[in-house]
């Protein structure tokens, strides 16, 4: 999940399910607490029914603290290179694009160096490879979800993103196809999206990594063993194999 809307229909499928009563869904945590008739459906049942609306789902375990906030540390090591490579990529587009806006000298030295169509097709080619690389998931994951009629956040950034692309490139390559007047690329709006984005995105795995880590500090303090009295001895037995009526 990435935003509300995919909490919204994470929830919705798992409210339909028979037999679930109540349903709560954090965001944060990437977990589901369902209250549930045991005699009507069960907990595989419940996660199929997510798995089915688009966001895989197992069931939870006394590892899964742990495992999640492993995952949440190699998904803020992955994003942390993909935002190094879109920044790479997209700051010669905005030098070339809004330094030429900002500063006399630049434009000057684009225009005898370079010229426009030339810096056009420059921005072209690096805004391509920021889409087809580092925010290539934007579009797999967004562009699904608009046509299952279920948008998100990647499909907003996947529609704002292609915009800015699809409509420079058609000026950059098939000016003719345009109004004569139409004289404007808007590249690096779709290079700045994808890039600040990827930095939001990274910061928050980043977090709930952290999160994660101090969540499997606390369980690891758990006493992981108990003794109790079992006919008349004491015997030591995992903690989860306790039952109500032990003496312990």
């Amino acid at each position: 999940m990435t935003c509300a809307s995919c909490l919204g229909r994470v929830d919705k499928a798992l409210v339909a399910v028979p037999g679930v009563t109540a349903v709560s869904v954090n965001l944060a945590t990437e977990r589901a607490v369902v209250d549930f008739s045991g005699a009507e459906t069960s907990p595989e049942v419940i996660a199929a029914a997510a798995t089915d609306a688009g966001y895989p789902t197992r069931l939870a375990d006394r590892d899964t603290a742990r495992t999640k906030a492993d995952q949440k540390a190699d998904e803020a090591r992955t994003l942390s290179r993909r935002v190094l490579i879109a920044a790479v990529l997209a700051l010669p587009v905005v030098v070339l694009e809004m330094g030429s806006h900002m500063v006399p000298a630049i434009h000057m030295w684009v225009m005898d160096m370079l010229g426009m169509r030339m810096s056009w097709a420059i921005q072209c080619v690096l805004t391509t490879l920021i889409l087809i690389g580092p925010g290539r998931e934007f579009f797999t994951k967004g562009l699904s979800a608009l046509i299952k009629g279920a948008p998100d956040m990647n499909s907003l950034v996947a529609l704002g993103a292609g915009a800015a692309w699809g409509y420079s490139t058609i000026l950059t390559v098939a000016p003719g196809l345009l109004r004569a007047e139409t004289t404007g690329v808007y590249f690096e709006a779709a290079a700045v999206i994808v890039v600040l984005i990827l930095i939001g995105r990274w910061l928050e795995a980043r977090a709930r990594g952290q999160a994660g880590r101090a969540i499997s500090a606390l369980l690891g303090l758990r006493q992981k063993t108990a003794r109790v009295l079992r006919n008349g001895e004491a015997v030591d037995i995992g903690s989860d194999d306790l039952a109500v009526g032990d003496i312990i």
